[in-house]
């Protein structure tokens, strides 16, 4: 690495968060202005929900083979593409004359958040080796502060200037981040046994594809519910809504910051998470009054926000040879759950109530919990290849040593 390319270096781990910071705050703003779209356009709401399915659906389909069709492409080249792809699908929506053209946009930002999620870790930790926990910490910082402020300021903004005004500020944060991440970001060598061999081998290894699983269900615990947590608030007490959700994203900070902090015992940090997610499920759907449900909305934003980073972690821990695929199927599972979790939990809503919906997201959430707490968070040394092994994957291997 070049000396400007060093000094540089630490800048560009804020540009990447602030890529992914982007990417999120798009992937959910259609649920902000949904009304607004849907009435504009002369389509029902529920038509106009299929914004954000579409938009995971890509996603998951896309987030295995993307990395393996650039196989040997500088990463920095990817990442900027990708988050070119971003403000490019979300000016698609800004101008779409129908719901066609809209869903063209999503499909497009379902592929770029997919990429994109796959390949910034990996580039995080080759410019600043060895500091794979702050890393993780960071992008999963910037997925905290899309979900807290983008969708109030969504909501506000399309109320007071309209939807598409919406999507033309999101596609203006976007150029800023494609500038801020040329700038900042170095070159990083694709990885080189990157393509579909390593994604066939990282699918072979049986005890990272049950992780993935748990990574799965503990995702789609957080979004059968979470939809809902506005009904929840509400029967109990409807004045309390803001702040109650505003706790949720402060404990979402604080989990992310956490998750850090305690990912040197590995097994235990990624078994925390879906243990305090479930019992914070449970605790908000007996809710009946404003303590309860003030201390469920804190340990719901910290229990799920510790799923992201430690299971980042863990992936790239169990197959450190494959880290790019392993995370890309990580990013798999995150995107397979909102998209299952949405439809599940809208089935549980209508036929069996929000009790049942809670239900079932908590028990995802300790199947999830006790899944990590089985698995040891520790690399099979018979895979590891002389020559190939990541420099993150050393980090991450000091960092498990306790569980080992």
């Amino acid at each position: 690495m070049t000396a400007t390319a060093l000094r540089r270096a630490p800048f560009a781990i804020p540009a990447l968060a602030l890529g992914i910071t982007m990417l999120v705050a798009s992937e959910f703003l259609p649920a902000s202005v949904l009304p607004l779209i849907a009435a504009e356009l002369r389509i029902s709401d529920g038509t106009a929900g299929l914004a954000v399915a579409a938009t995971s659906l890509a996603g998951a389909l896309t987030a295995p083979s993307l990395a393996s069709l650039v196989p040997r492409t500088d990463r920095r080249r990817v990442l900027i593409a990708l988050l070119g792809v971003g403000t490019v699908a979300n000016v698609l929506v800004a101008v779409a004359p129908s719901f066609p053209v809209l869903l063209l946009g999503r499909l497009a930002l379902g592929v770029a958040i997919a990429g994109y999620w796959s390949l910034a870790f990996g580039a995080g930790v080759r410019i600043v080796p060895s500091r794979a926990a702050l890393v993780s910490t960071a992008l999963a910082t910037g997925t905290s502060v899309a979900t807290i402020a983008a969708m109030p300021l969504a909501a506000v903004g399309g109320t007071a200037l309209g939807w598409r005004q919406v999507f033309w500020a999101a596609a203006a944060i976007g150029v800023l981040a494609t500038l801020t991440l040329a700038l900042t970001l170095p070159s990083v060598p694709a990885h080189p046994s990157a393509g579909f061999a390593m994604l066939r081998r990282a699918v072979g290894h049986r005890r990272l594809m049950i992780g993935i699983l748990c990574v799965g269900l503990a995702a789609f615990a957080n979004f059968t519910a979470y939809p809902y947590v506005r009904l929840a608030i509400e029967m109990v007490d409807p004045g309390s809504l803001g702040w109650l959700l505003l706790l949720w994203g402060v404990g979402g900070l604080l989990g992310n910051i956490l998750a850090g902090a305690i990912s040197r015992r590995l097994r235990f940090a990624v078994s925390l998470g879906p243990f305090v997610l479930a019992a914070s499920l449970l605790l908000a759907s007996q809710s009946g009054t404003t303590a309860s449900l003030t201390v469920a909305s804190f340990a719901w934003g910290l229990g799920f926000n510790l799923v992201p980073v430690t299971t980042q972690l863990w992936v790239t821990t169990v197959e450190p040879d494959d880290a790019e695929a392993a995370v890309s199927l990580q990013v798999t599972a995150f995107q397979a759950a909102i998209t299952l979790g949405a439809v599940v939990g809208g089935l549980l809503l209508d036929h069996s109530g929000l009790a049942a919906v809670f239900l079932t997201a908590a028990t995802a959430a300790v199947l999830a919990g006790v899944g990590f707490a089985a698995l040891p968070a520790q690399p099979a040394e018979a895979r590891q290849r002389p020559g190939v092994v990541p420099s993150s994957a050393e980090n991450a291997r000091t960092n498990a040593a306790s569980d080992a």
